[in-house]
């Protein structure tokens, strides 16, 4: 059965307020904080780095993802992991040796994903599905926030998940990009566990959005069983 984990994007927290929000999802039973690295170059936006992440990881044991949205990454890997990084997401399509990459996170002892974009086919992880531990899908373009969930990702999120079946059945599936009230359902039921949220959970009472998530997780979680 799927355990099921959302990832609140820190790109939509109010920065003034960063710890005591960061402290607030931890009370709110959130296990893992999504980081979104953003270059300038891989796509259009600048986020934050190195120490930024490392001041996060002062603040908290949380799990700390770190999506690298940089061109070729594998510059970056060690810098990542010494700032606290606990798993560490690349694109494929801003690798010029992916294996190399992926195997550069493992050696660091760091769990490895690899990132899609949206109109990204599967076969670029395909060959090396085993070697991850976790496949996101971008159900938006990268680079912004709050953007619309592309519907045709839907589909996507299931093929992987029956690729996955048969080639690495404990494989995570992470989706990122316009998860929400309305298509968090889908997203699910398509085959996704680990779910990336920023404006549905930042934007509002950040309590009743979390709790609105973990019950979807429950229902999913009780389909399932059932």
């Amino acid at each position: 059965m799927k355990t099921y984990r959302l990832a609140p994007s820190l790109l939509s927290a109010d920065f003034t307020e960063l710890g005591s929000q960061i402290d607030l999802l931890k009370s709110l039973g959130v296990r893992a904080l999504h980081c979104d690295i953003m270059d300038g170059d891989f796509v259009p936006s600048i986020s934050f780095g190195m120490p930024v992440l490392k001041s996060i990881r002062k603040r908290t044991d949380l799990y700390l993802d770190a999506h690298l949205m940089v061109t070729e990454p594998d510059r970056y890997i060690d810098a990542f992991v010494e700032a606290g990084a606990d798993g560490i997401t690349v694109h494929a399509e801003a690798c010029r040796h992916l294996d190399r990459t992926v195997q550069h996170i493992k050696a660091c002892g760091k769990k490895a994903a690899v990132a899609l974009n949206p109109a990204t086919s599967l076969v670029a992880v395909e060959d090396i599905l085993p070697e991850l531990d976790m496949v996101l899908i971008m159900s938006v373009n990268p680079g912004f926030g709050g953007q619309s969930y592309i519907p045709y990702c839907t589909d996507k999120i299931r093929r992987l998940r029956a690729l996955a079946d048969q080639k690495h059945p404990e494989l995570s599936i992470q989706v990122d990009g316009g998860v929400n009230r309305k298509t968090l359902a889908e997203v699910l039921a398509a085959g996704a566990d680990d779910i990336v949220a920023g404006s549905a959970v930042f934007g509002g009472n950040i309590a009743e959005n979390v709790a609105f998530f973990r019950d979807a997780f429950r229902q999913a979680e009780a389909k399932e069983k059932a």
